[in-house]
């Protein structure tokens, strides 16, 4: 949809270059060995079947026989061979590409070095030329190819890298395209000849953690990308405020001794949820700072910069002005978390002088509100982060309790369990799950289909190859009959790996199972491996946040707890128009649905967030079992200690968001969490009532969380009744809805969540905003 404001002469001059130019696509990976030329060469393959022009230059297969055997028929224009080292290289030969005049070149490598009298010096540099001639260029790289994250993979991996290209080259590109794999896949391509490593690489970056670290970047990077398109995107159609994708922390601090506690707070924050930081202090330009005062800013604009945050002082005329003023500064700069302090306010100061935290939550829309506790009397530096303990040393010699025998006995008996994740459908997760049981059937390993839904993508079904498949079951239901997934004849069977499609779907009822995640439990507590699909809009704890994004509430959802069950989580990634592109082609739905699609589902702002949620809620996947394996290499940092979380529910719409939200800042944490629901007593519990608070109660033990109903006097009295709870299970944050009483109901009944923030004062408190 375009937007109606006149283009500048500059957007107008770019848009003429842009028809000239050739176009660049680029596959990044975490490490060599990831399928970057294998994906190449196959989109290559599918650009001749469309009468493209397509040429092959300085490709480097390495022998692999999948992807020697995607060269086929491609046309090869020679390379120039020289050595380096005692190892041979290859460059682009400009001249004969020019020449030639393909439409497209395929090359690997864009941080290679040219030789010494080349007529460019870099690989990137050959390519620009070629884009400038209007030839396309699709070209791969490693994350640690990239300056600026090259220094991080350093640091964190002491890999060292000499071929390097500038950090905006990712930028340059008009596709980017993450070709995500598991460490698990690798060390398998490794184990089993598919992949040649040298023995440095053996050494260094092949470690299992390593590889790891390298996915988590490459998925981080990727999505910051993202980000700064979706961004692009909004402003262009003028949507202002969060894009319920990313986090984005504004800390409220003054020029005083505790701005450096909120500060600290907004930084773990902002690390342990991968948002960005932003701190801002107020100041009357017309008040003179005390010297006090100048200290204090001083210190407060190192630590900020030393935290990687962004400082800025705005102007104010009077305390009255500031909630506006926040507010409005959090809007347009797309804050998620306004952070602030506990005000030290008596009641009848409030009523006086009024509350800046309780007109902020009047202002604000769409964003959070964290009220910070002031520990500093109690815990003093504590406040800093600290490293969580790793494993001691003598824990290989301590013996096993018989509940630790049990679990670890259920974990070797059980089959293993993959998972093939997508940001949308149409993405390739059932044509890469295919292929992978095609794969390992021809090493010998006994594969079949449980279950497959092509939706009439012939690319899809010609994977299947000669892959059996085992016949759905037939269900009488009202007359009609309906076809599900055969988990008994699985089970009866039991090949060694099972494909089965979209894990997310419902059962046709008289199943054994409501849902199809849970006949996959069933079949890998058999013995049986499963490799499975879904897409990200399907997980649990994201449902709110894909409605926030399109508009849709998605139903089929699976548990996050399925996806943590994995041994293997693996993205599909796709650039949003190249997935358009593939709708309008017929290729994911009907040709009479392709603009319903487009213009609903499937537009661009929609794919391009939820291709963000993807990257970035697979990078916290890959750094949660990264701190299993070892804490101190975890990306997001450490956390500063035992976190408990109190999340308080009415029977309202609002609940479920906040006990996902619980849940989701729970998991991040590592902490235990409640959910508290409290019935005021001598009052009749109607039937619909005692429905939703059963929904209330499975949805938080389906989630891990535990689920309370305490009784009160009066309304009056909840506050304190949830205060006096949270005490007593050691509570170090609470999660409230924000209010949606009117100003009389307010007067009439009063504010739950004005009386706990009064009376919650040592305890973070979290407003979860509505939407």
């Amino acid at each position: 949809m375009e937007t109606f404001k006149r283009k500048t002469p500059e957007e107008i001059l770019m848009s003429i270059y842009k028809l000239h130019r050739g176009r660049l696509e680029i596959l990044i990976g975490a490490v060599s060995g990831s399928g970057k030329t294998y994906h190449m060469l196959r989109e290559g393959q599918l650009l001749k079947q469309q009468g493209i022009d397509v040429v092959i230059c300085a490709v480097t297969t390495s022998q692999r026989s999948e992807t020697v055997e995607q060269l086929a028929d491609l046309e090869r224009v020679p390379s120039i061979h020289w050595m380096k080292n005692g190892i041979e290289q290859k460059d682009l030969n400009i001249d004969v590409l020019l020449e030639r005049n393909p439409e497209v070149v395929l090359v690997d490598a864009i941080a290679h070095r040219n030789r010494p009298n080349a007529r460019f010096m870099t690989r990137l540099e050959d390519i620009q030329h070629l884009l400038s001639q209007g030839i396309s260029v699709i070209t791969t790289a490693n994350i640690y190819d990239l300056e600026g994250v090259r220094e991080v993979a350093s640091r964190m991996t002491g890999i060292e890298v000499k071929e390097t290209v500038p950090a905006n080259t990712l930028s340059l590109a008009d596709e980017v395209r993450l070709i995500d794999v598991t460490p698990e896949t690798l060390l398998s391509r490794i184990a089993t000849g598919k992949f040649q490593l040298s023995q440095a690489e053996t050494d260094l970056v092949f470690k299992r953690g390593n590889i790891a670290i390298l996915r988590e970047l490459a998925l981080r990077h990727v999505a910051e990308g993202v980000n700064d398109s979706l961004e692009k995107h909004n402003d262009e159609m003028g949507n202002f405020g969060p894009t319920g994708v990313t986090e984005k922390i504004l800390v409220s601090a003054q020029y005083h001794w505790n701005s450096s506690i909120y500060v600290r707070r907004g930084q773990q924050i902002a690390k342990r949820l991968n948002g960005d930081l932003c701190v801002i202090s107020f100041r009357n330009p017309q008040d003179k700072m005390s010297r006090e005062a100048e200290t204090f800013k001083r210190s407060l604009v190192k630590l900020v910069k030393k935290v990687n945050g962004e400082f800025e002082e705005l102007p104010f005329s009077s305390r009255r002005a500031l909630p506006n003023i926040l507010v409005k500064y959090a809007m347009e700069h797309r804050a998620t978390r306004i952070v602030l302090g506990h005000s030290k306010q008596t009641l009848w100061q409030e009523c006086w002088q009024g509350s800046i935290i309780h007109d902020i939550l009047k202002k604000t829309r769409n964003v959070d509100v964290f009220v910070i506790a002031d520990r500093a009397e109690h815990e003093g530096e504590r406040i800093l982060p600290t490293k969580l303990k790793g494993p001691e040393e003598s824990s290989l010699y301590r013996r096993l309790s018989s509940e630790e025998v049990d679990q670890q006995i259920e974990r070797i008996k059980r089959g293993q369990f993959k998972v093939y994740i997508g940001s949308a459908p149409g993405v390739g997760k059932t044509y890469t799950m295919l292929r992978e049981g095609n794969d390992l059937e021809r090493i010998g390993t006994n594969v079949t289909i449980g279950l497959l839904e092509t939706h009439g993508r012939k690319e899809t079904g010609a994977q299947v190859g000669s892959l059996g498949t085992i016949p759905r079951k037939i269900i009488d239901y009202r007359g009609a009959r309906l076809e599900e997934m055969d988990t008994e004849e699985i089970i009866r069977q039991a090949p060694d790996v099972v494909l089965v499609d979209e894990l997310a779907h419902t059962n046709v009822p008289g199943s054994k199972n409501k849902k199809r995640f849970e006949d996959v439990i069933e079949i890998l507590n058999a013995g049986i491996s499963v490799i499975t699909t879904m897409n990200v809009q399907h997980l649990e704890s994201l449902n709110d946040a894909v409605e926030q994004i399109t508009g849709v509430r998605v139903r089929e959802t699976v548990p996050d707890h399925i996806l943590h069950l994995a041994d293997e989580v693996q993205l599909i990634d796709v650039a949003p128009q190249s997935l358009q592109q593939r709708i309008r082609e017929g290729k994911v739905y009907a040709l009479d649905k392709v603009e319903q699609s487009l213009g609903n589902f499937f537009k661009t702002g929609n794919l391009i967030a939820l291709r963000e949620l993807a990257l970035r809620e697979i990078a916290d996947d890959v750094d949660e079992r990264l701190e299993s394996w070892q804490r101190t290499s975890s990306l997001r940092g450490p956390w500063r200690r035992e976190e408990v979380i109190y999340v308080c529910v009415e029977l309202t719409a609002h609940a479920e968001s906040l006990i996902r939200r619980g849940f989701r800042i729970a998991h991040r944490l590592k902490a235990t969490w409640y959910v508290t629901y409290v019935q005021l007593e001598d009052t009749e519990t109607k039937e619909e009532d005692s429905v939703r608070i059963e929904a209330l109660e499975k949805l938080t033990e389906r989630l891990g969380g535990h689920f309370n109903i305490l009784q009160a006097r009066r309304r009056a009295h909840i506050a304190t009744v949830l205060i006096t709870q949270a005490n007593e299970h050691k509570v170090t944050q609470i999660i409230v809805g924000q209010s949606k009483l009117g100003f009389i109901q307010v007067i009439r009944k009063g504010s739950v969540v004005k009386r706990l923030l009064r009376a919650a004062r040592h305890v973070d408190v979290l407003v979860v905003a509505r939407f």
